[in-house]
């Protein structure tokens, strides 16, 4: 029998051509064809174009009714119809040609495009195809790996064989550097083909964001956080809101935030409201960087503006940086990586803006006495910070001797607990998890301990850590822990852009997010 892609078929309008549906194609899946109807009513919210999922439907054939109702009563819907066999990655266990028949009869329903993935294309007769593209609806074919990013350019060639409308390839992302070589396919093809690139997982976040703007026809997103149809996929919600996917175009500037873990960062929410507020023309995005030669192949070759970093990368960084500021390299951290007009790295240290600036609006720092509760890595910002600023800085720490070695480097003084309970200080700074949500010590002192006339907490999850509560029932003022992630983004920001930063309106979606999160 021949090759169904080498059979000539009766030449077609491409129906691929005729179609804009925007950047960004909500997957809806649903366990009943009622559900999967009240999804995308709410849905047009958000996106007009929509994927149905008919796989995961136990009879997707009755969930066709449904879906010619909705969209005659919805014209300007774009819908993609998709019946993935579960050999391949989907849903629907019926035969081949039960799939084709269902394909069918979802065109026929209104659905502008099917999704036919190659494994089926190949194995159908030339004839299931003819067939298919004569309902008029755009053919969509496309390449799963659900284990890494290999031989993309090869799954291309497969699909364009049988000269889709769509050529469709999504591969699995290990690493960001894996995002490279998908934008790199998207870009090679866009000029032939309407292409849409995807790498799943956490780790491609930029294929997904990013697709677009490399030439690809579209992206996808989940109804919701709940429901993602693929790993990975971003909420449309979030694509639309946050990452602004329709706005994104060749003069955006790239940025990030990298560490690992990193999905539950604020700092893309705020960067990008901050943006968005500014009407500055970037986007940050989670980065899951599972190494730092990873991340500074992505920094160099996507490239990307500036990246916000966290631990251990604060430290790995600092041999790769062409320069940094003097409270960085003093410091031994640096927080903030800014990409030069020369192409190199630029290194800075905001997290000492996030302790300064809160302090600054509230006292005279020379000469007050600060009192800093732990000797880690945050401990290290505000200890360092605070001495340059000319007060008076005690370390406390639980093992004494590592409070001893910090205050040495920074030029502080260290105090044993028992000293430190004797004595009052100006500020109190509590830089442990003690008080953060999942830690089981909720307070670094005891209750009759709190011996300051201003008492700081960097925890900012929860907002009210159960310090600060005690404090505000003494009287005492505080500072969240918010106000100090905030503080160390506005200073990001500045660095980045060379604009004042919305504090404001960080500190709004921030506090919104959190709370919400408390909720």
């Amino acid at each position: 029998m021949p090759h169904a892609a080498a059979t000539a078929a009766p030449p077609l309008p491409p129906a691929g051509a005729r179609l804009r549906p925007g950047k960004m194609c909500i997957a809806l899946q649903a366990e009943s064809p009622a559900e999967l109807l009240e999804r995308a009513n709410t849905a047009l919210r958000d996106s007009t174009f929509f994927e149905f999922r008919l796989d995961f439907l136990p009879k997707p054939l009755l969930a066709l009714p449904k879906i010619k109702e909705f969209l005659a009563a919805h014209r300007e819907v774009t819908a993609i119809a998709t019946c993935r066999r579960k050999a391949n990655g989907g849903g629907f266990t019926g035969a081949l040609t039960t799939q084709f028949e269902v394909l069918t009869k979802a065109a026929q329903a209104g659905c502008q495009i099917v999704d036919l993935e190659i494994e089926s294309a190949e194995s159908a007769k030339a004839a299931q195809i003819t067939h298919l593209r004569h309902t008029g609806a755009a053919l969509l074919i496309s390449y799963h790996d659900f284990t890494r990013t290999r031989s993309l350019e090869q799954a291309a060639d497969r699909i364009e064989a049988f000269k889709p409308d769509f050529v469709k390839v999504v591969s699995t992302a290990r690493s960001l550097t894996d995002n490279l070589a998908m934008l790199r396919l998207i870009e090679d093809r866009s000029l032939s083909s309407h292409i849409v690139g995807i790498a799943m997982g956490e780790e491609g976040i930029l294929s997904r964001v990013l697709g677009p703007r490399a030439g690809g026809s579209f992206t996808f997103a989940s109804f919701s956080e709940e429901t993602e149809t693929a790993p990975g996929q971003v909420d449309a919600r979030s694509l639309r809101e946050i990452y602004r996917i329709e706005q994104i175009d060749q003069a955006t500037r790239i940025f990030g935030v990298a560490g690992n873990p990193i999905a539950h960062s604020l700092s893309p929410l705020m960067h990008n409201a901050a943006f968005r507020r500014e009407v500055v023309n970037a986007v940050l995005l989670p980065l899951k960087a599972k190494s730092l030669d990873d991340l500074l192949t992505v920094i160099r070759e996507l490239p990307l503006a500036g990246v916000a970093v966290t631990m251990p990368l604060k430290q790995e960084v600092l041999p790769h940086l062409a320069n940094m500021d003097p409270l960085t390299a003093r410091i031994g951290a640096c927080n903030t990586l800014r990409t030069g007009a020369d192409g190199k790295l630029y290194g800075f240290n905001t997290d000492v803006a996030g302790v300064i600036r809160p302090l600054e609006k509230r006292l005279r720092l020379r000469g007050a006495r600060v009192a800093v509760l732990g000797a880690g890595g945050a401990a290290r910002a505000a200890v360092f910070g605070l001495v340059e600023q000319g007060a008076e800085v005690y370390v406390i720490n639980r093992t004494h001797e590592t409070a001893v070695s910090l205050a040495r480097q920074a030029k502080a003084k260290s105090l044993k607990h028992e000293a430190f309970a004797k004595q009052h200080f100006d500020v109190l700074i509590n830089s442990t998890p003690c008080g953060m949500k999942g830690n089981k010590q909720t307070l670094p002192i005891a209750p009759n301990e709190l011996n300051a006339g201003l008492v700081f907490d960097m925890v900012y999850n929860p907002i009210e850590t159960p310090l600060l509560a005690l404090a505000r029932s003494r009287g005492i003022p505080v500072v969240t822990g918010v106000e100090m992630f905030v503080q160390q983004g506005a200073r990001q920001f500045e660095i980045w852009t060379g604009k004042p930063a919305p504090e404001n309106e960080m500190l709004r979606v921030v506090e919104h997010a959190l709370r919400r999160r408390e909720a």
